[in-house]
């Protein structure tokens, strides 16, 4: 099980501090939320998590293929307009540059639709508890 922690940075209004193992990053709301925009958003990490899930499910396959992709390139596009209606919508494009036939993409792309997180956002029911606490002060 993988444990995510999360720690207010001193002395700004939202910020962040997120550790995941030995790696630490901020981040924060948008200065339209409230936050100082140190960082990433939670809607950003989301909509990243499935760019580089994509990217590292297209570069591992090749790899275990043998072909020669040299670099993967990854936009995700947000239309959140009908985010509160029930609609997120995410839109991937990878750019894949290595000597690859037209076949060799097309499959790589039906690839890029099964990774994990493409999965795990599209027919996985995510159960979560929360429980808030109050510090020992």
């Amino acid at each position: 099980m993988t444990t995510t922690e999360l720690q207010r940075v001193p002395g700004t209004p939202m910020a962040q501090t997120v550790r995941i193992r030995h790696h630490e990053f901020v981040v924060d709301g948008t200065a339209d939320e409230g936050g100082g925009d140190g960082g990433p958003n939670p809607h950003d990490l989301y909509d990243a998590a499935l760019g580089a899930c994509k990217a590292l499910t297209v570069l591992w396959y090749a790899r275990r293929k043998g072909w020669a992709v040299q670099d993967v390139q990854t936009v995700v596009e947000r239309d959140a307009s009908a985010e509160r209606a029930g609609t997120y919508r995410l839109a991937a494009r990878l750019q894949v540059s290595g000597d690859l036939t037209d076949a060799q993409i097309a499959e790589l792309e039906a690839v890029a639709h099964k990774c994990p997180v493409h999965k795990l956002m599209t027919t996985v029911a995510t159960q979560i508890s929360t429980s808030v606490q109050r510090l020992p002060q």
